[in-house]
């Protein structure tokens, strides 16, 4: 019946925080190469292992949002 759809101020805060999380894997990526810390390692590939799935799932998202102009 009716159709969801995003608002102008929600799909910009859904970019924002797509940017901030794709931005945080990245880090997290690269850091990996340069810390020696063990323990550390594995935070960062925890990390990238579970932002991965989620990012991938929030743009996929964010693809079908529909913006109104």
């Amino acid at each position: 019946m009716f159709e969801k759809k995003l608002a102008l101020h929600e799909t910009m805060e859904f970019h924002e925080v797509i940017n901030f999380m794709t931005t945080s894997l990245l880090k997290s990526k690269l850091s990996q190469g340069v810390v020696f810390d063990d323990d550390l390692r594995a935070l960062l590939d925890k990390n990238v292992k579970l932002s991965t799935p989620a990012l991938t799932a929030m743009v996929k998202l964010y693809s079908k949002s529909q913006l109104e102009y």
